[in-house]
């Protein structure tokens, strides 16, 4: 068909050293310029959680500039795109492989990237340091109990909290795993819940266990019924177990959310608090796990 033009894409698994497993993401890696319009299309038609676009930084201190869409609108700041974008800029050289340290912009502002050597044979683990975390109201937890189709008895003793690091996620910690594979967002509920709140609102589920955290995370406002695996709401995870003292003695300062698991995407996030308390920092990392090429013409 005459006029058309090809644009070239890799998609990723991340969050899991298991192709099929973790959060898919679809990367346009050549910096061809298009307009936002399309770029939302591109998403939508692609129905991933999220779709970056390479772009050129005006920062001397970022290697490249990442434009993030879900199926319904662009992010300011993702968790795991960046680290998926990142594995990306080192597998087609537009970062050196042997960097351990780079950093990408984001609607956010720059992201810095660290990179773990790897064992030979094995894809190393790549952390981003979470943007400044925000806390804001807290919600009722009987209300949040309905929202999720739970009874208020299966939720701790905790107050649910909205905190953000680009995307306002409102966190509700219940007793056990089951509860938090038996949870359902009810959308009137849901929608009752954040009744007089501005913007768009995920929702994120999770039990304290020895390792960490077992999570679920629903964001239907952004075009998301479930995601597999949430790295802007990992570190505003970490705040909340550490405000509440809800992270096991045995994981101390490195621990894991595994997430995903009952939609069988499973993904591990790792993360790292940097000094006591996270007051050093918050680290997201996780693995990459290459998958296909593809080109879209149009």
């Amino acid at each position: 068909m005459s006029g058309q033009k090809s644009y070239r894409y890799r998609v990723v698994d991340v969050f899991t050293q298991q192709a099929l497993e973790g959060n898919p993401l679809a990367v346009f890696p050549e910096m061809t310029v298009l307009d936002d319009m399309t770029m939302q299309r591109i998403a939508k038609e692609l129905n991933l959680s999220e779709t970056v676009f390479f772009a050129p930084s005006a920062r001397a201190d970022c290697a490249m500039r990442l434009r993030i869409f879900t199926p319904s609108k662009e992010l300011v700041f993702a968790g795991h795109p960046t680290i998926g974008a990142a594995f990306i800029l080192r597998d087609e050289n537009l970062v050196p492989r042997e960097a351990r340290l780079f950093a990408v912009e984001e609607g956010i502002g720059p992201v810095s990237i660290r990179v773990d050597a790897a064992n030979v044979g094995e894809e190393p683990l790549i952390w981003l340091t979470t943007p400044p975390i925000a806390r804001g109201k807290q919600y009722d937890r009987a209300r949040c109990a309905e929202a999720l189709g739970l009874e208020i008895d299966e939720l701790l003793d905790v107050s649910p909290q909205l905190l953000s690091a680009g995307n306002p996620t409102l966190f509700i910690a219940v007793k056990e795993k089951a509860s938090v594979d038996r949870s359902c967002l009810d959308s009137a509920a849901f929608a009752r819940l954040k009744s007089g709140a501005a913007g768009a609102l995920c929702v994120f589920i999770f039990a304290p266990v020895a390792e960490g955290a077992y999570s679920r995370m629903f964001g239907p406002d952004y075009g998301i019924i479930e995601d597999p695996a949430t790295g802007s709401s990992t570190g505003p995870l970490a705040a909340y177990m550490t405000d509440h003292d809800l992270i096991s003695s045995s994981a101390g300062l490195r621990f894991v959310s595994e997430q995903g698991t009952k939609m069988g995407r499973r993904s591990i996030l790792h993360i790292a608090m940097q000094g006591e308390r996270g007051v050093d920092g918050i680290d997201v990392g996780g693995h990459v796990t290459p998958l296909t090429e593809a080109v879209m013409k149009f």
